[in-house]
C-alpha cells in the first residue's frame, strides 16, 4: 500500500498549492544540518520529495540527488526544476548501500503503521555504512485522514526513536515544533537526524 490512492490524488490535485506553501529561498534548519553532516558529493535520495525544494537545495550544495514521489504531478514539478525525479513509493526501495543520505521529510507518515518498520529496514539497507537519515513526522497517536483526505500515521517521540533504534539507527539530533500545513490545521511535529550504525 505505502501511499493510498486517495492521498496520492490529493497531492496530484493540490501539487501547485503545496509547492507554493512550502517554497523557500534556502535550506531550513533541518536541511542545513543534513547537508552539513553529509560527505562531500554524496549520493542522496529525497524519499517522498513533493515539489522537490529540498532536492534543489541539495543539488546546489553539490550532492548527487535522486528524488522519488508517489504523486505523478509532484514528479512533474520536480522534473521541471531539473531534478532527477521518479514516480515511486516507499515499497519500491530495494537498493543496497547506494546512498550516503536519505531525506524523508514528512513523507513516511503517509504509510500505514503496519508497514513502517519494513520501510525503515529498507532505508537502512539502502544507506552506506554510517549513512545519514532524516525523518519528519507529525506527533500523536493513531491513524486518520485530515480534512483534505490524506492518510496520516502519528508517532510519539519515544515510539519513533525506538523504531529507529530497532532498524539500526542512532539519533544525532532532533527538533520539535508546531506548524500549519496545507489542510489549515496547526499540527505538532518532530524531526530526527540519525546515522546508520556500522
Amino acid at each position: 500500500m505505502s501511499v493510498d490512492d486517495e492521498t496520492r490524488a490529493v497531492y496530484d490535485s493540490r501539487a501547485a498549492d503545496y509547492a507554493r506553501c512550502f517554497e523557500s529561498d534556502g535550506p531550513d534548519e533541518d536541511l542545513s544540518a543534513f547537508i552539513a553532516a553529509l560527505e562531500p558529493g554524496a549520493r542522496v535520495l529525497d524519499l517522498g520529495c513533493g515539489p522537490a525544494a529540498a532536492s534543489v537545495h541539495m543539488m546546489k550544495a553539490g550532492f548527487d540527488v535522486t528524488a522519488w514521489d508517489a504523486s505523478a504531478e509532484m514528479v512533474r514539478i520536480a522534473r521541471d526544476r531539473g531534478v532527477d525525479a521518479h514516480e515511486a513509493s516507499f515499497g519500491d526501495l530495494v537498493a543496497q548501500g547506494e546512498f550516503g543520505g536519505i531525506w524523508a521529510n514528512f513523507s513516511l507518515l503517509h504509510a500505514p503503521r503496519a508497514e513502517f518498520d519494513t520501510h525503515l529496514a529498507a532505508i537502512s539497507r539502502a544507506l552506506t555504512p554510517r549513512g545519514l537519515f532524516h525523518i519528519g513526522a507529525k506527533t500523536g497517536e493513531g491513524e486518520k485522514r485530515d480534512a483534505l483526505g490524506r492518510f496520516y500515521t502519528y508517532y510519539t517521540r519515544d515510539d519513533l526513536v525506538a523504531r529507529l533504534a530497532s532498524a539500526g539507527f542512532t539519533p544525532i539530533s532532533e527538533r520539535t515544533g508546531t506548524d500549519t500545513g496545507l489542510a489549515g490545521t496547526a499540527d505538532p511535529w518532530i524531526t530526527i537526524l540519525a546515522r546508520r550504525n556500522g
